[in-house]
């Protein structure tokens, strides 16, 4: 096969499928918001209880797949058809962090870890630990690493981005999630009229804008609470609606500019800022305190790596939180690889698994150490002052809540709200260029159509919105729904990426012919073939 798959046609029937989806539902939330409502929630819990262990147990097994190829002879494997790679380290880094993290940087690490102090999660409550109390701090912190850590980053940017970037890259395959499923079809994928090509976009489509228009609107709430508590300004629906058309705006022309200029710049400014009131926290707040719980939770995550991410004990709970988190990553999955494949070009397989699947985690578990373990420090030096404030005005409420009990608490409530909404920018404009290269194919995508996904993503999140917050988390859980096609199809990067390594070992000389343990002929290996 040579180099000239990629195209800038517009792939219509996707784009129809995942729009019109879109569109579909916020028609029937027009005509019947409770009856989507419901219909979603049926769905939901239809996945929580047939699909749930499955997630589980994918996430796991993509974890470890991923680790082998890594510490093995594989991970000097080089991708991209490049000798070094694309950017610098610190770039490249910046922009994974901050796509990655989107609604999780600021709106679940400040919330997260307080809910699980608060109501102590069943996996350690079954082992006496009560909520409240100095006992409880660790566990609580454990199980937001388990749901935002390892297993969270792999299946997001790990084998899949291997596929893609060997597929792409070396084979000239399109950029699409569909080419996950090359090694196994080969070109019969490509071809106008294949059904499980078309249906491999649409859903991964689908997924990705559900789990991307669910934080955008989250974002109007947690900011208007935000705009209320520092400036005094009303906290309205026109406040949110104002709050997401600044913010798709940006995202469009940052989408529109590409990789290089516009999303490197915002992920490069949000990595800064990050860091920033990272250490600021830690010296003028309660920095011991961060750094021995951030030590003695990790020890529990990884101590209880296996119990934790498989416990089926408490299937409401599991639905609410553990299985929730992993469907979400797993619907991004696809979309979030291609992203990877597309910013990791001349890195090596080992650079790729261990930033993304271990690095990345153990950054985000520290800083959800920094915010969250903040909350919980001044719930335990003062009851009530952080939980009464998360009990009465919920999730959106986190932030401020702990900011306020900060020295310079205005600087601090401001710059995290600024932070917030970078995070979510970062995400929006991202995963707009990402749809947008797959309904091309190509890694350059036309900027109107990047900017279309940004606009179409914030008019939606705003429609979602005026019909109630309910509408917007029902939008979001329906990618539990999504999930499930969607885990499928990386299912079999379980297989096909240690394959692919093994054949791409042989072409790069990491290891001879003769010592594949398995022959691979072009009937069995469609990336082997030239056409």
């Amino acid at each position: 096969m040579g180099k000239s798959k990629s195209t800038k046609t517009i792939d219509w029937p996707v784009l129809i499928i995942s729009g019109g989806f879109l569109l579909l539902f916020v028609i029937g939330s027009l005509i019947n918001s409770e009856y989507v409502s419901n219909l979603v929630d049926r769905s939901f819990n239809f996945s929580i209880k047939y699909f749930g262990s499955f997630y589980q147990f994918l996430v796991l097994a993509y974890f470890f797949v991923a680790l082998f190829l890594a510490i093995s002879r594989y991970g000097t494997i080089r991708l991209g058809d490049l000798k070094k790679p694309e950017m610098s380290t610190f770039r490249w880094m910046a922009i994974i962090m901050m796509t990655l993290m989107a609604g999780g940087g600021v709106f679940w690490a400040a919330a997260e870890p307080l809910y699980h102090f608060m109501e102590t999660p069943p996996f350690f409550s079954s082992q006496g630990i009560k909520s409240l109390t100095e006992a409880a701090v660790e566990p609580a912190l454990s199980q937001s690493y388990l749901h935002w850590g390892f297993i969270a980053w792999a299946v997001n940017g790990t084998l899949g981005a291997i596929i893609l970037m060997y597929a792409h890259y070396h084979r000239g395959a399109p950029l699409k999630p569909r080419t996950l499923l090359y090694p196994i079809f080969g070109d019969k994928l490509f071809q106008k009229n294949s059904v499980i090509g078309i249906l491999a976009d649409s859903v991964s489509m689908i997924a990705v804008a559900a789990g991307t228009i669910g934080p955008i609107g989250f974002l109007g709430l947690q900011a208007g609470y935000a705009f209320e508590a520092i400036f005094g300004i009303t906290n309205n629906f026109t406040l949110h609606t104002s709050i997401i058309i600044g913010v798709v705006i940006i995202a469009a022309i940052s989408a529109a500019s590409g990789i290089h200029r516009g999303i490197q710049f915002l992920s490069r400014l949000n990595v800064n800022l990050s860091i920033v009131l990272c250490i600021a926290i830690l010296f003028l707040g309660p920095g011991m305190f961060i750094i021995d719980k951030f030590l003695g939770a990790f020890g529990t995550y990884i101590q209880n790596f296996i119990g934790l991410e498989t416990y089926r004990g408490d299937p409401a709970w599991l639905g609410a939180w553990t299985v929730f988190f992993i469907a979400w990553f797993a619907g991004y999955a696809p979309m979030m690889s291609i992203f990877v494949a597309r910013i990791s070009r001349g890195r090596t397989i080992r650079q790729i698994v261990l930033m993304i699947g271990v690095l990345a985690g153990i950054i985000m578990n520290f800083w959800f150490t920094t915010v969250g373990g903040t909350g919980i420090f001044y719930e335990l030096a003062n009851p009530g002052s952080i939980s009464e404030v998360l009990n009465e005005n919920g999730i959106p409420a986190a932030m401020i809540s702990i900011t306020q009990q900060l020295p310079m608490s205005f600087l601090f409530s401001l710059l995290f709200l600024i932070v917030t909404i970078v995070f979510v920018l970062t995400t929006t404009d991202s995963m707009s260029y990402t749809m947008a290269i797959t309904l091309t194919g190509d890694e350059d995508p036309p900027r109107a159509l990047r900017i279309f996904w940004a606009l179409i993503m914030g008019v939606i999140s705003i429609i979602l919105i005026s019909f109630g917050e309910g509408t917007i988390h029902a939008l979001q859980s329906f990618i539990v729904v999504t999930a499930i096609p969607v885990s499928i199809l990386m299912l079999t990067n379980l297989w096909t990426a240690p394959k692919l390594c093994r054949q791409i070992a042989i072409e790069q000389g990491v290891m001879k012919e003769k010592e594949s343990k398995q022959k691979i002929t072009p009937q069995k290996e469609a990336l082997t073939t030239e056409s």
